[in-house]
């Protein structure tokens, strides 16, 4: 897994969230410019159009593109890629098995909120890393929530790619969420619901060695 540093970043900075497998391997690079950071919660800015690393098979195939008893099972590669559709405000606290997201659409109005359920790893030199935890919740702008992707979860776990312990930790967390979303409770309760991006602000960028073979 990566190693964990006492590191804080400053507003304006760019930092990559990077999301890690189980095995150690390292897929999904997010770049992130930082509109606040106190040590421990990191806020990020991702536009939308924003130079990511994706991972998808080593086939070139997106993992949708499988049935779901195979989705855990095959081989992934790094690919160029970018972030679609959306802008996403993103809070990633230390030791939290989630991060949750604000989602904008394309004149900035505020779409609703997502929890991505994640096992946190702690913080690198160069940004937070973490382990997609595949179980979601989505919450709207009314405080409604859903589940998002339970059966992709459980046959992560049929596939070893979770554990049973992992699953039920994150569900946990979004039980958790579920209870403030619910409360109309930080962060469902407006906050940052009007965040506007610092115009000067260039969209944040990857480290192109990064980006080098890809």
């Amino acid at each position: 897994m990566s190693g964990v540093t006492e590191q804080r970043w400053t507003p304006g900075q760019d930092v990559v969230e990077r999301f890690l497998r189980p095995d150690g391997t390292i897929g999904q690079h997010y770049p992130l410019r930082v509109v606040s950071d106190d040590g421990r919660s990191l806020l990020g800015w991702l536009p939308a159009g924003t130079p990511i690393v994706g991972s998808r098979l080593v086939d070139g195939r997106s993992m949708r593109e499988l049935p779901l008893d195979q989705r855990f099972r095959l081989p992934r590669a790094q690919f160029r890629d970018r972030w679609r559709d959306t802008s996403t405000l993103r809070l990633i606290t230390d030791g939290q098995w989630s991060s949750v997201w604000w989602f904008f659409g394309p004149a900035g109005e505020f779409t609703g909120w997502y929890a991505n359920l994640e096992i946190p790893l702690g913080r690198t030199e160069t940004g937070p890393d973490r382990i997609d935890g595949i179980l979601d919740l989505v919450v709207g702008r009314d405080g409604e929530w859903s589940w998002k992707d339970e059966d992709e979860a459980d046959a992560a776990v049929d596939a070893g790619r979770l554990t049973v312990e992992h699953l039920d930790t994150l569900r946990a967390e979004g039980e958790r969420l579920i209870g403030l979303a619910e409360a109309g409770a930080f962060p469902f309760d407006g906050t940052w619901t009007d965040f506007r991006p610092d115009p000067a602000w260039p969209a944040p960028s990857l480290p192109p060695a990064l980006l080098d073979g890809l």
